[in-house]
C-alpha cells in the first residue's frame, strides 16, 4: 500500500524520556554508580545536547565516547543510533539499536526505538514483538507512544483492523495524543470515511501544529470529500508554510501549480 502516513514520531518524545529517565538502566542510587558509569551518562547527555544543534560530529564523538566508558549503558547505544539514522547510517543504526536492547531488554523505552527501528526497516512482525515488549514494562512513562508507534507500523504494512485497534488503545490511555489522532485520520482516510477523518484532523489541530505531512493529508481529506475551499486553504498552507518540502512538491505536481 502507498500511503503518506504521517510518520512514527519515536525521537522527540520518546529520546526524552529516555534521557530524563536514564537512571532506569542504572543502579537507583546514583551514589552507586561507577566512575564509568557516570562519565557514561555525563557523555550521552553531551551527545544528546550537541545532536539538538545539529553538531552531528561532535555528538557523535561524545557518544562513542560514552559507550567506551561503559559499553552496557543502553541510553548511549540507543542515542547513537538515532544520530546514525539521522545521518543516513542505517546498518551502524541497526547494530546499536540492538545492543541498547541486549544492554537492557526490558526497558520500554528501549523496546520503542529498536521497534520502531525495525518497523521502518521492513520487520513488521519483530517490531510489533518489540513494541508489545515495552507495554510490559511497568516503569515505561509512555504507553501511548507505543501504541501509537505499533498502530502507525501495521498500517504501513495495510492492516487497518490491527491499526484500528492499536490506535484506539492508544487513544484511551492519551485522548489528546496528537501522533495517535492524526494516525486515526489517516486509517480513516484510506477506508475512505471522510468525515471521520476530518474530525481526527480537528481534534489534532486542537492540540498540536501542523507538519507538512499532516497539511497534506487534511487537503486530501477535504478533496475528497468535494470542500474546495478547505481544500484550498490546507494546499495553500502548504506551499507556503512548507514550500520545499516533499508534500508541498506532490501538490504542485498534482494540482498543476
Amino acid at each position: 500500500m502507498n500511503m503518506s502516513l504521517p510518520g512514527i514520531k519515536v525521537l522527540l518524545s520518546s529520546l526524552v524520556l529516555l534521557i530524563v529517565g536514564a537512571c532506569a538502566s542504572s543502579p537507583n542510587d546514583p551514589y552507586d554508580l561507577s566512575e564509568s558509569q557516570k562519565a557514561a551518562e555525563f557523555n550521552t547527555s553531551l551527545g544528546l545536547e550537541y545532536m539538538n544543534r545539529g553538531q552531528y560530529e561532535i555528538a557523535l564523538g561524545k557518544l562513542k565516547k560514552a559507550i567506551r566508558e561503559d559499553p552496557d549503558y543502553a541510553p548511549a547505544h540507543t542515542v547513537i543510533a538515532i544520530l546514525y539514522e539521522q545521518i543516513g547510517e542505517e546498518d551502524l543504526a541497526g547494530k546499536h539499536y540492538q545492543k541498547a536492547y541486549e544492554a537492557d531488554p526490558d526497558d520500554g523505552d528501549v523496546n520503542n526505538n529498536y521497534a520502531t527501528y525495525l518497523c521502518k526497516t521492513g520487520h513488521k512482525d519483530k517490531a510489533i514483538g518489540h513494541f508489545m515488549k515495552a507495554l510490559d514494562d511497568p516503569f515505561y512513562s509512555s504507553p501511548a507512544v507505543a501504541l501509537t508507534n505499533a498502530g502507525a507500523c501495521v498500517l504501513g504494512e495495510g492492516d487497518l483492523e490491527e491499526a484500528n485497534e492499536l490506535l484506539r488503545d492508544a487513544l484511551r490511555i492519551e485522548p489528546e495524543f496528537p501522533d495517535a489522532l492524526i494516525a486515526m485520520a489517516s486509517l480513516n482516510f484510506e477506508q475512505q470515511n471522510y468525515l471521520k477523518a476530518r474530525a481526527f484532523i480537528q481534534r489534532y489541530e486542537d492540540v498540536a501544529q501542523h507538519d507538512p505531512a499532516s497539511v497534506l493529508l487534511a487537503y486530501r481529506v477535504e478533496t475528497a470529500m468535494g470542500d474546495q475551499k478547505s481544500a484550498a486553504d490546507y494546499r495553500n498552507a502548504l506551499l507556503s508554510g512548507f514550500p520545499k518540502s516533499e508534500q508541498a512538491a506532490e501538490v504542485r505536481r498534482t494540482s498543476g501549480q
